[in-house]
């Protein structure tokens, strides 16, 4: 069983505090139960693509403007605000740009980040009003990984993040 990093999990699933307020967001159950399996393997590469780019813990909250999603942010299209209506774009793409070196750097090709983040959202994101309303949608981080062939997937999907894992270990 190799222990090199293989998948790349936000930092705040693993119960660092890295999040906007200063928390962790660790995963419960089942879900834990995998994490601490890829813990011990010593297959974890973990990442807060927001801290990665600069911004502190605690921070502002921070939503995509305009219903829009990372691939928008990417184009230019739209920008990250945090509820003080600065923009703070620029760690965020640079944030998702650490992350994919860091993917790049150990050949890992999957990933598992916080559902609903601006940054890590793969499948659901808020659409930039700070009310609280969630779209479908991905973050700037999720974009760009996937814009690189990265497969990601969220703490909601983390058995199917296993099976992929495994599957492609029975490929090699």
């Amino acid at each position: 069983m190799s222990t090199s990093p293989r998948i790349l999990v936000s930092s705040c699933l693993l119960g660092h505090p890295v999040r906007y307020h200063g928390r962790a967001a660790p995963c419960e159950g089942d879900a834990n139960a995998i994490l601490e399996r890829w813990r011990a393997a010593g297959w974890i590469a973990p990442i807060c693509p927001e801290v990665a780019g600069g911004l502190p813990t605690p921070r502002p909250p921070a939503e995509i403007a305009h219903a829009a999603g990372g691939n928008a942010v990417w184009q230019g299209l739209a920008r990250v605000v945090d509820d003080t209506g600065a923009d703070v774009s620029a760690p965020f793409l640079d944030g998702a740009r650490r992350t994919l070196t860091l993917a790049q750097r150990h050949g890992i090709r999957i990933a598992v980040l916080k559902e609903g983040s601006p940054s890590c959202g793969s499948a659901s994101i808020y659409d930039g009003s700070f009310t609280g309303t969630k779209i479908a949608g991905e973050g700037v981080a999720a974009a760009w990984l996937r814009q690189h062939g990265i497969e990601v997937f969220s703490e909601h999907t983390l058995a199917l993040a296993d099976a992929r894992l495994r599957s492609a270990d029975s490929d090699q």
